[in-house]
């Protein structure tokens, strides 16, 4: 949801797109098994997803999802972005989504969360490809083209049919579907108990944070 730019001073526009690139753009992790810095090779970046356990003026140390305990440089100029939780209303016609999902037999996508991206964002990482999240996922980065009821056998969810340049993705979204946005956040977010997503490569041979999103009092980015 590969490339990795370093982010230094940006401006709010380029801020957010680097920021999708982490959330959406996720093929690079995709084939990797686990958070696994010693087995991979120097340039790819992978990403860690759990609960800040400790955290001081230069590391970082995050119990991934997996029960692996990842301690990580954190640079000064980490970029820290905060995930915001939405409403279904928050999904509109013409809005910029990117819609983690599983397949369906009939064709359509279910959607495990749906990120609206800010306006600044709008076009970054369109497309279909493969999400990291878990075995078979998809990710669609599109514009919302139709926004209607879901079919009856998923009673008060969304059908979003999703247009990117090359196609289009039809994705359900059932009622409760983690809907979020970002927008920048400091380091004050980044707690002991924090739950985060942390894109990490290694540098020097040392796993490096890179950038980090983060949910606030506890939300936890659906990521």
């Amino acid at each position: 949801m590969s490339h990795v730019p370093q982010v230094t001073h940006v401006t709010h526009a380029t801020h957010a797109r680097h920021l999708v690139s982490s959330l959406a753009i996720a093929a690079f992790a995709a084939a990797l098994p686990s958070v696994g810095f010693a087995q991979a090779p120097a340039t790819p970046t992978v990403r860690v997803r759990g609960v800040v356990e400790k955290v001081d003026a230069t590391s970082v140390t995050v119990k991934d999802r997996s029960g692996e305990v990842v301690t990580m440089v954190r640079p000064a100029d980490m970029n820290v972005s905060e995930i915001v939780p939405l409403t279904p209303a928050d999904i509109r016609p013409d809005s910029f989504v990117g819609a983690g999902a599983v397949p369906q037999p009939d064709g359509t996508q279910r959607a495990l969360q749906i990120v609206v991206f800010p306006e600044a964002a709008r076009g970054t990482g369109e497309g279909f490809r493969p999400w990291d999240y878990m075995p078979q996922t998809t990710m669609t980065n599109a514009t919302v083209a139709t926004l209607s009821e879901a079919p009856a056998s998923v009673p008060g969810g969304q059908k979003l049919v999703l247009k990117y340049k090359d196609g289009e993705q039809t994705v359900i979204v059932p009622p409760g579907t983690p809907i979020v946005t970002f927008k920048p956040g400091t380091a004050a977010l980044v707690v002991p108990g924090a739950n985060v997503v942390v894109t990490a490569q290694e540098r020097d041979g040392k796993p490096t944070a890179l950038r980090m999103l983060v949910g606030r009092n506890g939300f936890a980015p659906p990521m």
